[in-house]
C-alpha cells in the first residue's frame, strides 16, 4: 500500500517526465535533508519505499517518532542526480507533511502530563491521505480511531435522527454485524449517555459536553456499566486537554491533531 501511494505521489509531480532530465548530465551525487525547525520526525518509512523504487541509496540518522532540533541532519541520499532531483520535492512533501502532524500530536501528548488516557485522531483527514496522516499520528505518540465506516459502528447525531428505538436498533446490529464489531454512540448530554449505555452500546462519545457533565457520565458508567469505554470529543485544545483527561475518560479524540497541523520546514542540499 505504501509502495503504490509513493508511486502515485511521484507521478503527480513528475507527470510525463522531469524536463530537467532532458538537458542535464547524469552524475553520481550525495544529498542530505536538514531540519530547519524543531519537531517530531515522521514519513521515513514512506521515503524509504520511494528510494527503493528509484534505486536511491539512503542512510537515515533519525527514525520516525524521534525528536528533531534545528540543524539536525535527518538523512543522506546517494544516487544518480536525475533521480534524486526528480524525487526531491516528493521526498520533502512526505516528510514535512507527516512530521507536521506528528509534531502537533506530540504537543497534545506532552500536555497530558502522564494521564492514562488514549489520544485519538478522527476521520477528518484529507481525501486519499487517511492512512498516511493516521500513520503520522502514531509517530507523534497518538492512537488511531476507526480507519473508516467499516471497522466500528458509530451512531452520530445524524444517524440517531433516523433511529426510532435505539435499544432495538443495537440488538439488530448485534445480530447482523461481525461478532467483534464495537458499537459507539455519540451523546450530547448526561441523559442521552445514560440511555445509550442502557441500550447496550460498547462505547460512549461525550460530544461537546462540559467537564462536570463528563465526570457525571464517567461516574454513572463506573457504578453501572464498568465495561463500557468513554471518549471525550469536541472543543478540545492543547491548553484544556489535561482537564478532560482528569475526568478519567478512556480516550480523548480531536480532529485538530491532523487538520490544524502545519508542515515542518526541511531542506535538501546536494553536496
Amino acid at each position: 500500500m505504501i509502495k503504490n501511494f509513493v508511486k502515485k505521489a511521484l507521478q503527480e509531480d513528475a507527470g510525463r517526465g522531469d524536463l530537467f532530465r532532458l538537458v542535464s548530465k547524469n552524475r553520481k551525487v550525495t544529498a542530505k535533508i536538514i531540519a530547519k525547525q524543531n519537531g517530531i520526525l515522521s514519513g521515513v518509512d514512506y521515503v524509504k519505499s520511494l528510494c527503493k523504487i528509484k534505486k536511491i541509496k539512503y542512510d537515515f540518522l533519525k527514525n520516525d517518532g524521534e525528536e528533531l532540533q534545528v540543524g539536525d541532519i535527518i538523512g543522506y541520499f546517494e544516487g544518480k542526480s536525475k533521480k534524486i532531483l526528480m524525487c526531491e520535492r516528493t521526498i520533502l512533501n512526505l516528510l514535512q507533511h507527516a512530521s507536521g502532524i506528528a509534531t502537533n500530536v506530540n504537543k497534545y501528548i506532552k500536555n497530558l502530563q502522564g494521564e492514562k488516557v488514549k489520544l485519538l485522531d478522527t476521520r477528518k483527514t484529507r481525501p486519499m491521505l487517511r492512512i498516511f496522516e493516521k500513520y503520522a499520528v502514531r509517530c507523534g505518540g497518538g492512537c488511531n480511531h476507526r480507519m473508516g465506516l467499516d471497522d466500528c459502528l458509530m451512531l452520530k447525531d445524524t444517524h440517531l435522527k433516523t433511529i426510532n428505538n435505539l435499544k432495538i436498533f443495537i440488538e439488530k446490529a448485534r445480530y447482523k454485524l461481525p461478532y467483534t464489531t464495537k458499537i459507539e454512540v455519540e451523546c450530547e448530554n448526561i441523559s442521552s449517555a445514560e440511555y445509550a449505555m442502557k441500550c447496550g452500546s460498547d462505547m460512549i462519545m461525550c460530544d461537546n459536553m462540559n467537564i462536570q457533565d463528563i465526570k457525571k457520565v464517567v461516574s454513572f458508567r463506573d457504578k453501572n456499566y464498568p465495561h463500557i469505554l468513554i471518549e471525550a470529543s469536541g472543543n478540545i485544545t492543547q491548553e484544556n486537554i489535561i482537564e478532560y483527561a482528569k475526568t478519567k475518560v478512556d480516550a480523548i479524540s480531536s480532529g485538530s491533531l491532523i487538520h490544524q497541523a502545519t508542515w515542518l520546514d526541511f531542506s535538501m542540499k546536494i553536496d
